[in-house]
Order: C-alpha cells, then structure tokens, then sequence
C-alpha cells in the first residue's frame, strides 16, 4: 500500500511540475515576425530583438478606400502579422472592410478568432449562423457607431442594405484569424470535391453543380 501511495505522489508531483512549466502568456516583450527565417513553427519565428525597428510595430492605409468593383461589391484591407510584423504573437489584429451599396461580405468563418466590428459609415445587414444541430440565424441591421460580435469559427456576413458606400473596422483576437469562404471553399476547391458529393448534400442535380463550380 505504501509503495502505491509513493508512486502516487510522484506522478501527481511530475504533472504538477508540467503544468507549472506551462506559460500560455508570452515570456518575452514581444516576437516580430521574421518572414525570412528557415525556422519552421506553429506562427512566424522571431526576428532578433536587437534588429527590431518602430516600423515594425507601425501600418499606414486603413484610411485608404478599398477598391469594391468585384463581383461581390466588398474590400477587406487585413492588418495582421504578415502585414505588421509586430503583431506577432500577440493574439489581435484587425481589418477594415469598404462596401459598395448591396455589396456584401460572402458567409465565411475566422478558424482562429472571434471578430468584433463597429460601423463607421453605412447600414450594414449582420448575422451569424450557430452550430449543429440548432443553425439558429442571429441576424440584426447596424447603423454608424454600432458594435457586433461574430463568435469564434461560426459562420457570418454583411451586407450593406444603405443607399450609399458602408465602412467598417473590425478587431479579431488573432494576429493570424484565417478565413473560409463557404462558396469559394465548397464550390472552387482545388482539386474539386466530387460534383455527385455535392449534388447529394445540396440535394440538387449534379449538372447544377458543375454549372456553379465552373464560376469558380
């Protein structure tokens, strides 16, 4: 019995010692992302600190109009880490998104982030669709200096429903948010998904899925 009871506190004791080990908080000041490193990671890895210039921690263009003559009448202009190397690490970035009228932002996910986004100019259709098996639909109509948060990996959009350009910035809690746009993704993937794949999960015909993948 004794014997047991020693085993017992030494176990306890290493995985006590592991999670001690364990700093989800960053340990240094900061991590600028060096894009010419070999160095593979989970992220960028460091560019040496005594290298590190203000310009790192510095991006210019967000006051800039994003161009939205395409197809889906919206421009994302991204500042994350690969844009300002300072983000790095750091777990937060942002965008700021233009819309021609009715112009939309397509349905898509962020893997990594939640997003939170203000209005600056515009009315903007928001929504958001939760999780299997309740696809409840939240939706709601922003005005200029509203707020609404979109949760971490669920689909969402915009849609400007104003008579004039909307404008937006919005905060996500990754320096790195990623994004999946479901029609791009389902429809235009590379090498494609099978059309009789799709035609079963869309319950439509198969030449209707051909027809849809050909515009991607």
């Amino acid at each position: 019995m004794s014997n047991k009871l020693i085993l017992f506190c030494i176990v306890a004791l290493t995985f006590a010692c592991l999670a001690l080990a364990y700093e989800p908080a960053p340990i240094q000041d900061f991590c600028v992302s060096d894009p010419n490193s070999s160095v593979k990671l989970n992220g960028v890895a460091c560019k040496n600190p005594t290298q590190v210039k203000a310009e790192d921690f510095f991006f210019s263009g967000l006051h800039l109009k994003g161009n939205t003559s395409n197809a889906v009448g919206s421009r994302v202009t991204p500042v994350f880490a690969a844009q300002l190397p300072g983000l790095n690490t750091l777990g937060i970035s942002m965008v700021r998104i233009d819309y021609a009228p009715w112009g939309i932002n397509p349905p898509h996910t962020h893997p990594r982030a939640t997003e939170i986004l203000t209005v600056l100019e515009g009315t903007l259709q928001v929504g958001f669709v939760t999780s299997n098996p309740d696809n409840r639909f939240i939706s709601k109509v922003l005005q200029k200096g509203d707020v609404f948060v979109f949760p971490v990996g669920l689909v969402h959009f915009q849609r400007n429903v104003g008579h004039g350009n909307a404008v937006v910035i919005a905060a996500l809690s990754s320096q790195n948010p990623g994004a999946i746009t479901i029609a791009n993704t389902v429809f235009g993937s590379n090498p494609p998904i099978p059309s009789d794949i799709l035609a079963k999960a869309f319950q439509v015909d198969s030449s209707v899925v051909a027809q849809i993948q050909a515009k991607f």
